[in-house]
Formats: structure tokens, C-alpha cells, sequence
């Protein structure tokens, strides 16, 4: 199974690709996402919608995941952030695929082991997981991260039908 995960935001969003085999990973590809911050937001997203229509058409992954955002100190950017991870949702939905959503914390855990494992520890577990990931950016690997998070959930999803009750919070 391929999957795509995806870590949004409006000045990066971070892509990733994995495939899954088993209990088997494998690094497939990865990338950023970098609309031009002094364009306005409709162009912003404008850009986002069509580079992730791009990933899916060019990689073809079985379904996606996106990280959940947490509800930052200004609510301004947090309505701005909100708008983006929309699109980066809506995209893959539109073109058939199933998107999984996770919070931080389960990411974190399904990865590392710890809900509150540092950028340092994701890289590194990131680089030992997927070893020919290479050198990445933080969002390529956040992004990576919650593919590999919903690879670990999505036979649990299938089952019951979306993210177990308390699993993801």
C-alpha cells in the first residue's frame, strides 16, 4: 500500500510517500510545498491544491493522512492554518482516496514511542525508519511521520470504521 502523508501550512507543507509491505516501510519520495508568502491566500492555496493534485497524479498512492492542527495562541493564524490543511484534505478526497487525520501526539507515539517526542527524536527515528529518506526537511519528516502513523492504524480504521474512540486523543 502507498500512502501519502501530508503535514500543511500555508509557507511550507511538507509531503511524503511511503509503501507499506507487511510490517515493511519504504521510503518512496518527499517534498515541500512553498507558495509564495506575498501572494494573497487564494493564490496561496491555489498552489497547494495544485501541487498535491500533481503528488497524487504522479505517485498514485492507495489513500492519505494529514496531521491535525492544535489551536495555536492567534487565532488568526490558526483560521489561516485551518484553510490550508482544508485544501490539503480536500485535494486527495477529490481524487478518490480515503484521508486519515491523526493528532500530533499519536503521530508522535506511533513513531517514536513518546506523544511528546521532539524534532531531534522524529528525525532521527524518521532517518533510522526510512533510511534512504536522506536529508530532509522538519515537514518532509513530519509529513512522513504521519504517513507511517496511518500506516500503523489503518487496518484498526478499516475495521471499526475511522480512528478508534480515544486512540488518536
Amino acid at each position: 500500500m502507498k500512502i501519502l502523508g501530508i503535514d500543511p501550512g500555508l509557507v511550507k507543507t511538507g509531503w511524503g510517500i511511503i509503501e507499506t509491505e507487511g510490517h515493511a516501510l519504504r521510503f518512496v519520495a518527499s517534498g515541500l510545498i512553498k507558495p509564495n508568502k506575498n501572494k494573497e491566500l487564494a493564490q496561496r492555496l491555489k498552489v497547494i491544491d495544485e501541487e498535491i493534485q500533481t503528488i497524487v497524479s504522479q505517485f498514485k498512492p492507495d489513500t492519505a493522512a494529514i496531521e491535525e492542527t492544535f489551536v495555536n495562541q492567534n487565532p488568526a493564524s490558526a483560521l489561516k492554518l485551518g484553510v490550508a490543511r482544508g485544501v490539503a484534505m480536500v485535494v486527495p478526497a477529490r481524487m478518490g482516496l480515503e484521508v486519515g487525520e491523526y493528532p500530533a501526539n499519536l503521530v508522535k507515539k506511533s513513531v517514536v514511542g513518546a506523544g511528546k517526542a521532539g524534532k531531534d527524536q522524529m528525525g532521527m527515528m524518521i532517518r533510522t525508519l526510512l533510511p534512504s529518506c536522506g536529508d530532509i526537511s522538519e515537514d518532509e519528516t513530519d509529513a512522513l511521520a504521519v504517513a507511517i502513523c496511518h500506516a500503523h492504524h489503518y487496518q484498526s480504521r478499516q475495521k471499526f470504521g475511522g480512528v478508534l474512540a480515544g486512540a488518536a486523543r
